[in-house]
């Protein structure tokens, strides 16, 4: 192909070559012929007309030539811009192949070295995948253990609600917040009035409550005393922070001595005037801040054992 397309560009210049030189034989010969009728003074008249015919075709064929020729001129010089734009097209592509083939070697780097690398860390992965799954199967035991902690949290609480009577509910308070069951109750319901002894009244509800935390071995019990913000004038109680403890401890006593809960699943504890769930401002919000709370949650032993049954991981090696 490159050949051929030489050929087409060099023939033009050859031909433009050759018409030059005839033109140039064409003069001589006129120039020759001239000489020849001065020189021969005894030409006829019909040898001069015959001249002067030769004459005129040399010039008309003169003219067509330099015609010629000038085509050939333009011809010339856009074949030479042809040529040009095809070296510059050569050089190019010759440019891109150059470019090509130094990517394509960075690449063929960038294959080996990544391949000697996965060799390499193959172990690593299937480590890692180990790992993984370890953590899946781990993350699948909290998963079931707060299911199931989440269910009896359910169940509990509406066999405690179906135990209480109409008025009972009306003085206790059962909710379930974040797997813990909350049952709040009244002070006037529990205690002497500015006392912290269990009065005659509540023993029905306790052993109502006792109950169900029987029946519900594998949980703890925090039994949490609170109080409104009005100061307390008894002799034998310095503040409400002991009013607090000593009425949550005086229902932790009565679960166990007369209701037989184990008192190691008991804990009691004391907040005094400084967790209120309403406005002290009113008597209404005063009356339900003064509560005791009875929190049944799952042992915290149980999640422990998960978190110390735990996968250990290693580091990956890099």
């Amino acid at each position: 192909m490159r050949k051929l397309r030489l050929e087409i560009i060099i023939e033009p210049l050859v031909r433009g070559k050759k018409m030059k030189k005839n033109m140039k034989k064409h003069q001589i010969l006129l120039f020759a012929t001239l000489i020849t009728m001065l020189m021969g003074s005894c030409a006829s008249k019909k040898q001069l007309q015959a001249l002067q015919t030769e004459n005129a075709k040399l010039k008309q064929l003169y003219e067509d030539t330099r015609v010629d020729l000038a085509e050939c001129n333009v011809n010339t010089k856009n074949l030479q811009e042809r040529v040009s734009l095809e070296q510059q097209r050569t050089a190019s592509e010759q440019q891109r192949v150059k470019d090509l083939r130094a990517d394509f070697e960075k690449l063929q780097g960038s294959l080996d070295q990544s391949l000697r690398q996965n060799a390499q860390g193959g172990v690593n992965i299937s480590k890692l995948v180990d790992e993984i799954n370890a953590s899946n199967r781990f993350i699948k035991q909290l998963v079931d253990a707060k299911s199931k902690s989440d269910s009896l949290n359910m169940v509990l609480t509406n066999n405690l609600t179906r135990s209480l009577s109409r008025d009972e509910l009306q003085e206790v308070d059962i909710k379930v917040l974040k797997g813990v069951v909350y049952i709040s109750l009244a002070d006037n319901m529990l205690y002497k009035s500015g006392s912290y002894e269990i009065n005659s009244r509540a023993g029905e509800t306790l052993s109502k409550i006792a109950k169900i935390i029987k029946d519900y071995k594998d949980y703890d019990v925090l039994v949490e005393g609170n109080t409104d913000p009005v100061p307390i004038s008894r002799t034998n109680i310095r503040n409400n922070w002991d009013l607090s403890c000593l009425r949550a401890s005086s229902v932790v006593q009565s679960l166990q001595n007369d209701y037989g809960v184990d008192p190691r699943r008991l804990s009691a504890a004391g907040r005094g005037e400084y967790n209120p769930i309403a406005d002290n401002d009113t008597e209404l919000g005063k009356q339900r801040n003064r509560r005791t709370q009875i929190i049944i949650t799952p042992k915290l032993d149980q999640f422990m054992d998960l978190i110390d049954k735990a996968p250990e991981t290693d580091a990956v090696e890099e």
